[in-house]
């Protein structure tokens, strides 16, 4: 990287850095607005003992299922098992350390943990399982935990389009968790599908802005749906 210029050219350099036992955010939903090529290249480099933050884990044979396969993932911080068996064959024997967080109180965590606040009360979990441990108040008649936010040595994301000094934009749903992890990591890594010069981005469309951001690749992905449907012939 050159000054405002956050373009590498190669996954090794993209991911300069990371090394066992660290703590990752994972950009997506389901196998929607997931750095794929990312993924795949922490499977080649075997990094391991991983704390992996992500609202799931992806299929069996693609996404996070595949780091989870080679046992490079210690510890998943997600919302829901999804279609991974081998996530949950791993979490029901007890090899891997799951801690299952309700979807909004995830991404606020996130959240949080990108704007430098440290904790804070949400309703959702209180009585169950989840409040277990944590502090709990009860504030003008309601009952509320003590969530602490979620912050990473690296944050992969994935965005439709980026420019040279970072600044991204994410499509549809293909945005979900990605827009806060970015905000949230020590150093953020961005696979994009499309890189464009300053100024070509409009302004107003802007959803992260590059001072969030430390590197940018050029991407391609398979964009693999996890449930296909279609409707059966007459």
């Amino acid at each position: 990287m050159a000054g405002f210029n956050k373009v590498v050219h190669s996954y090794d350099e993209a991911l300069a850095g990371l090394t066992d036992n660290m703590t990752l955010m994972v950009g997506g939903f389901g196998l929607c607005g997931i750095p794929e090529g990312l993924i795949n290249h922490m499977v080649k480099l075997g990094v391991t003992g991983l704390t992996a933050i992500s609202n799931n884990a992806g299929v069996d044979d693609f996404g996070l299922g595949l780091l989870l396969k080679q046992r490079q993932i210690s510890t998943m911080i997600a919302s829901y098992v999804g279609e991974n068996a081998t996530f949950e064959q791993q979490m029901l024997s007890g090899e891997l350390n799951v801690i299952l967080t309700p979807q909004g109180t995830l991404a606020e965590k996130i959240r949080a943990g990108g704007a430098g606040i440290p904790a804070f009360f949400t309703a959702t979990g209180y009585g169950t399982p989840i409040a277990d441990g944590k502090e709990t108040r009860e504030i003008k008649g309601r009952h509320y935990v003590l969530e602490e936010s979620l912050t990473a040595d690296f944050a992969l994301v994935r965005a439709w389009k980026a420019d040279t000094m970072g600044n991204l934009v994410f499509r549809k749903t293909a945005a979900n968790f990605n827009p806060m992890m970015a905000t949230a990591g020590k150093i953020t890594v961005v696979e994009a599908e499309e890189i464009v010069q300053p100024g070509e981005l409009d302004p107003n469309h802007i959803h992260t802005p590059g001072i969030y951001v430390d590197r940018v690749i050029q991407a391609s992905f398979e964009k693999r749906i996890e449930q296909r449907t279609v409707k059966a012939a007459k």
